[in-house]
């Protein structure tokens, strides 16, 4: 997906929102339970019912490597269904990858030659060797880890060098000399409120995947106001509060309810 078609998206469905697959056996429907794959029947229970009001799926991998083989399985089962029933939708894989370069090589053929995502979660600390195996490929993005939604994210992407400038920045700007705004985003959680104006500042046209809108407290109000641009920019992700709004056989119509209700105030903000 290229960053037009994302921006076609966005404007053709009038939403941003993204809805996470954190899929965890322990919370599906227990009626689902009886399913040959259990996991796949819920996933595609929820993409068939929420897919007018997203233009993105983001499975997170920690929740199908979990189940070893048929978590693995699992996730190839439900990347496959959105590729060849819903190929307008964006696929991002978030798994965090970065290693040293042949390593991170390695992951970037499995997540984008064998998976075929469109997007993967990358974690920049090992700096650019570590990166750069995922860019240069045509239609795909590497999402970059800027400033996280989770409460230790102070712990280091706050904390400034002897010139002031703190490590989220320095990570932010070190990577637009690796690649452009054509394939490369960052990660800002929701819950970092007034700091998209600074995020704004860094990087004003690049692409933003924000997790944190719903079960996590963000406010998407406040992630438009400071980090909305005029082709709109951002990717809002809501995980729990969607797919897991009913826990009974409604659950899969209980979550298109609650998705339509983000897309209809994304259409405001809009």
């Amino acid at each position: 997906m290229t960053r037009q078609q994302l921006i076609s998206e966005i404007r053709r469905k009038h939403t941003f929102l993204c809805v996470g697959l954190d899929t965890d056996m322990r919370k599906i429907p227990q009626h689902l339970l009886s399913e040959d794959d259990p996991v796949f029947a819920f996933n595609r229970a929820i993409i068939d019912a929420t897919a007018p009001y997203c233009i993105a799926y983001k499975p997170n991998v920690a929740f199908y490597e979990c189940g070893g083989l048929g978590g693995w399985k699992s996730l190839e089962r439900t990347i496959e269904y959105l590729r060849t029933q819903y190929p307008s939708h964006m696929i991002i894989a978030d798994a965090k990858r970065g290693d040293i370069g042949n390593t991170s090589a390695m992951y970037a053929r499995c997540f984008f030659d064998e998976l075929q995502v469109d997007a993967l979660t990358v974690a920049p600390y090992m700096g650019s060797d570590s990166v750069s195996p995922f860019l240069g490929r045509e239609g795909k993005w590497v999402i970059l880890l800027a400033l996280t939604s989770n409460p230790g994210s102070h712990d280091f992407q706050l904390t400034t060098g002897t010139d002031g400038m703190p490590l989220f920045e320095r990570v932010m700007r070190k990577a637009q000399e690796w690649a452009s705004e054509d394939e490369l985003m960052y990660v800002v959680g929701a819950t970092q409120g007034e700091m998209f104006k600074e995020i704004r500042r860094i990087a004003p046209r690049h692409f933003l995947l924000v997790p944190g809108v719903g079960a996590q407290g963000g406010s998407l109000e406040e992630v438009c106001r400071y980090g909305m641009t005029s082709e709109c920019g951002l990717i809002v992700n809501s995980s729990r509060a969607i797919i897991y709004a009913s826990q009974g056989t409604d659950f899969a119509q209980v979550a298109a309810e609650k998705a339509r209700e983000v897309q209809q105030q994304m259409e405001q903000l809009l």
